[in-house]
């Protein structure tokens, strides 16, 4: 997007009484930003706009109201290295524009492809325990290793503890904001977020400046569930934001799975609810694999060619090489794969998780058999 289209969007998203839903109607009604603002704005009327929007647009025609503002704007995004994605260009994450209400306009530093690509969200508590930390931690490393990315909101607790597993995998991680894409919340992940523009992205729908509200971290959460396969709830209370990510996983049609607490546990009793409510409750990553290995394949036939994820079927590390030399054409079991190959049953998982994400081998009662 050049300087001008990045103008445009901006003044767009400057508009007052301007809701996301009318943008949405604008963008979907005339295409593009540019052809928008080449509109005449009284036409607005029949999509929703209101007078005091249709004279603001005015003014930005003919006396250039707003892009003193809107240059202030682009001066951050700028410095931040951040870029701007309309709801109607090609480089929009297809399942995100799926959703109910997507976003018109989405904010993105680092690698913004990644938002077409795979992802498995996995969220939580901000007052997280050590056992809930490893266990984000651990099952994202475990979904780095099939081949998806880990989708978070960068918050303190099970969020940040995601996408350090994910980065310490040799991953990449998404992380959707509340706050202006030049605002960093918690200032305590400033660092975690930095490394995240270098190994993944930072994404938001609000303008820059925007500053943490109450309000802008539901709005968030559907964000987080839209881009994703599958919501994983790690550990919640029954009063939070990680179950209102999980309602919207649910009626946007993603897949949602939560861990299994102990009733005693407080920080947990959201994941209890949510295995009453439906959500599949994971014991291990295989549980997730089992209902995101078709939908992977699924996603990538949506997407324009350009983005599809290339499978590095002839690339196998040396110790899920070992365990495809392995599995015969009978049934191999993982106590048998984990005695005779050296690995560990995390290691032995793992490999087992991307071989049969690759299609070289395929689930059965009792283990594995090769394709």
């Amino acid at each position: 997007m050049n300087r001008t289209e990045t103008r445009q969007c901006l003044l767009l998203h400057s508009l007052p009484d301007a809701s996301d839903a009318l943008l949405t109607r604008l963008l979907l009604h005339y295409g593009k930003v540019q052809s928008v603002w080449q509109s005449q704005p009284q036409d607005w009327v029949e999509l929703g706009a209101s007078p005091a929007t249709i004279r603001s647009a005015k003014r930005i025609q003919s006396a250039g109201d707003l892009i003193e503002a809107a240059d202030a704007q682009m001066a951050t995004l700028e410095s931040v290295g951040a870029t701007i994605i309309a709801l109607t260009d090609n480089r929009y994450p297809t399942l995100l524009r799926m959703i109910y209400d997507p976003p018109p306009l989405l904010y993105v530093r680092g690698n913004a492809a990644l938002l077409q690509q795979a992802q498995l969200a996995i969220v939580g508590s901000r007052k997280a325990s050590p056992a809930g930390v490893r266990a984000a931690q651990l099952l994202s490393g475990e979904a780095i290793a099939t081949g998806l990315h880990i989708c978070s909101g960068l918050a303190r607790g099970i969020d940040a503890a995601a996408h350090a597993g994910a980065l310490g995998a040799g991953g990449k991680s998404i992380a959707v904001m509340a706050t202006g894409i030049d605002v960093i919340y918690p200032s305590r992940n400033r660092a975690l977020a930095e490394e995240l523009v270098q190994f993944g992205c930072l994404v938001t729908e609000f303008p820059p400046g925007s500053q943490p509200q109450p309000h802008r971290f539901p709005r968030r959460n559907r964000i987080i569930s839209g881009l994703s396969l599958g919501v994983l709830v790690i550990e919640a209370a029954l009063r939070s934001g990680s179950l209102i990510t999980a309602g919207a996983a649910m009626e946007q049609g993603r897949e949602v799975f939560a861990l299994p607490w102990s009733m005693f546990h407080g920080s947990g009793r959201g994941c209890l609810r949510l295995i009453r409510d439906g959500a599949k409750m994971v014991q291990n990553f295989e549980d997730i694999l089992e209902e995101l290995g078709p939908l992977f394949a699924v996603q990538q036939e949506w997407l324009p060619v350009e983005n599809r994820k290339k499978e590095p079927d002839q690339k196998l590390s040396a110790g899920q090489s070992r365990i495809l030399a392995m599995v015969g054409f009978e049934v191999t079991t993982v106590d048998d794969l984990a005695v005779h190959s050296g690995l560990s049953t995390a290691g032995v998982q793992a490999a087992l998780s991307v071989l049969e994400l690759k299609g070289r081998i395929k689930r059965c009662p009792g283990g594995y058999l090769h394709c």
